[in-house]
C-alpha cells in the first residue's frame, strides 16, 4: 500500500544486511550497531559490499550506518551516504 518493501537480516555473500528498504526511487541499506559507531556500521556496508546487488541497475542506493546509544535507548549517531 505504501509502495515500499522492507526486509531484515538479508543474507548475502559477505554476511547479513540488517535492513534493506526498497522504494520506487531508491534502495536504502542500513547497518545498525549497539556496541560500535555509525562509522563502523558504514564501513561494514562498504567493506562487505552490501549495497552492490542494488547498485547494478543504476538505481539510487543510500547507505546508512546507525549507532544506538545503550544508555538512552535512542539513536546516538548516524551517517548517510548515497551513490550519486
Amino acid at each position: 500500500m505504501l509502495n515500499f518493501h522492507a526486509r531484515t537480516q538479508v543474507k548475502c555473500a559477505q554476511g547479513r544486511i540488517d535492513v534493506v528498504l526498497e522504494m520506487p526511487d531508491a534502495t536504502y541499506v542500513f547497518e545498525l550497531k549497539v556496541n560500535g559507531t555509525a562509522q563502523e556500521a558504514l564501513d561494514q556496508i562498504n567493506g562487505r559490499n552490501y549495497a552492490l546487488p542494488y547498485d547494478i541497475d543504476g538505481h539510487k542506493v543510500v547507505k546508512i550506518g546507525v549507532q544506538f546509544d545503550r544508555d538512552t535507548m535512542t539513536v546516538g549517531d548516524y551517517i548517510i551516504k548515497d551513490n550519486e
